[in-house]
This record gives structure tokens, sequence and C-alpha cells, in this order.
């Protein structure tokens, strides 16, 4: 089995995104690059670079629903007959026109204004412009295979960054895919979701991060190819440096909150102050996931207070 890595440019301050190619029957394309011209075209030269084309695609494995990952997705599988697989917790998100990630119930929960909300919407309804929903897809679970001529590829469901996040490992070499879920030099953001199994109550995200990533240092991977950035050679020190950096965070949230105690929004004002445009959605995803996980160890109390969830020392 050989894999190519192209390379694609993206809109997002992330940078570009790497996709893989796995050179193999079926000729499978993971993640797509956004839905603009400039990608499109890179992706075209890419293909052509090792020999391929759109046109030759029988399989598009997604790693997960942002943007950058799947925004090609629909235009790729018209033009090739490709098949569209995706976890099947994010599958609304890929063949919904209207789903957008940004949950106005759960971020009033989080002591969001309702002007900050609206503006967060309309941001995310811009974003969500580079990515097109797709006509049909098939939905995967853990522990699937994708199967090809010369081997096949696990898939390793690690939800965290977000509830359908998934890796795809190669069992032979220890090989593993692993879309946003382990990044080398950015730590993924725990994002704001729905819970899929209860969409009424948000994702348990930085604490389903924490399980995810134990249980890729359970697999051991020799490897690790990332979707920005430079491959993972050590994911062992990978691992010890992401629990350090979580632990300082948390520590620093803890201290965000004052004795009388507070809303994850207001907490995230303190936390990253002066944080502008759609950031101000990632950082407040970030502390809710802080804070959620503080309450899981005991560290916190969370309170309802007028429709609005608010942290207080334990």
């Amino acid at each position: 089995m050989h894999i190519e890595k192209l390379v694609v440019p993206t809109p997002f301050p992330v940078g570009p995104i790497n996709l893989y190619l796995i050179l193999d029957d079926p000729l499978t394309l993971i993640d797509t690059g956004p839905k603009t011209d400039e990608a499109y075209a890179t992706l075209n030269s890419e293909l052509a670079r090792v020999g391929s084309s759109i046109e030759s695609l029988r399989r598009i494995i997604l790693t997960h629903t942002h943007e950058d990952h799947c925004g090609l997705a629909a235009q790729l599988a018209r033009e090739s007959g490709a098949s569209v697989h995706v976890h099947e917790w994010e599958m609304d998100n890929i063949i919904a026109p209207d789903v957008t990630r940004v949950s106005g119930p759960l971020l009033e929960r989080a002591g969001v204004p309702a002007g900050e909300i609206e503006d967060m919407s309309a941001r995310y309804a811009r974003i969500h412009n580079y990515a097109e929903a797709v006509e049909s897809a098939v939905s995967f679970k853990d522990d699937d295979e994708f199967v090809f001529a010369s081997g096949s590829l696990r898939v390793v469901h690690t939800p965290g960054h977000t509830p359908g996040s998934s890796c795809l490992f190669r069992e032979s070499n220890r090989l593993l895919l692993s879309g946003d879920t382990v990044l080398k030099n950015i730590t993924p953001n725990p994002i704001l979701n729905r819970d899929p199994i209860d969409p009424a109550r948000r994702f348990p995200s930085l604490g389903e991060y924490l399980v995810s990533l134990a249980r890729i240092r359970s697999l051991a991977p020799t490897l690790v190819r990332t979707s920005h950035g430079a491959d993972v050679t050590d994911f062992e020190e990978h691992f010890h440096r992401f629990l350090r950096h979580t632990s300082e965070r948390q520590a620093s949230v803890i201290k965000m909150v004052p004795k009388e105690g507070a809303s994850a929004w207001e907490v995230s004002r303190g936390l990253f102050p002066g944080v502008k445009d759609i950031h101000r959605f990632l950082a407040v995803s970030e502390t809710i996931a802080h804070l959620d996980q503080a309450t899981a160890e005991n560290k916190l109390v969370m309170e309802e207070r007028g429709g609005v969830d608010r942290w207080v020392r334990s």
C-alpha cells in the first residue's frame, strides 16, 4: 500500500491541509480540502504529480466534517463517481446543507450575549460556504475496515476535536493517519458541539479527547501522518507534552473563576482577552471544555442559574 501526501491551500489561519492518496485499488483520497478554486486547482496538480486524477478516484474518506477537510467532497464525487465515507455521528453534517456547528442554545447556556451569538452564527455561515453538501454518503463506525488490494486501514474513532473525528490505522506497520486528532505543533481546539446521543446536551469534548489520545497511545504508532504540518514520529513524547499543556491550561481556567462564580463566557473573556472574530467562538469552546473537565474531576462545581451554567470553586 503506497500513500502519497498532497498539500492543498486553505483560506483559514491553520494554513494548508495535508490530504493523503492511497495509491491502491480502490484509489482512495483521505479528506478533500475546502471548496475554493485555488484548492481545486492545486489538488488537480498534486494528483497529476503522482500520476493520478480526480476522475480516477473511487473512494473518499473524511476524517471529520470541518470545511477544510470535506469542502470539495461533493464536487469530487460528482466528477469521479467516488463514494464518500464519514463517521456515523457526522453524517448529517455532510448531507444536510443548512447544518451549522454554532448552537445558539448551548452558547446561551454558556452565558454568551445574544449579539455575540448572532455574530458567531453569521461568521460560521460564511465559513460554511467553503463546503457543499454531498448527495449521498456512507457511514462508518469504530473498528470498521477499509480494504485495499494490498492491505487495509482500520477506523479508530477518536472523538474530541469533533464528535466523529476518526483516524485510520494500518496494522502491519502501525502507521496512523490522524486527521486533526494529532497535530505536531498545534493543539486541536475542543470545539463546542451538540452531543450526538443527546443533542440538548453539549459534547464533553476535552474528556473524550483525552480518552482518544490514550487509545492512540495504546496502539503505539510508529508514525503519525497529520492533516496540518509535519509528521509526529514520537507519539509518546507528544502525548506527555499535551497532558502537561492541558494541566497548565486547566489550572489557568480554574484561577479565573471568582469566589462568586462565573459563566464560561466570562471566564473566556478573562482567559483570552482581546480575541476577535471567529476566535471568540474558539475561545469560549476551549473554556467550556476545560470547565466541564474540571467539573468531572471535582475541581469545580457547575450550577444552573436563570438558564446559564455558572461554575464555582468546589
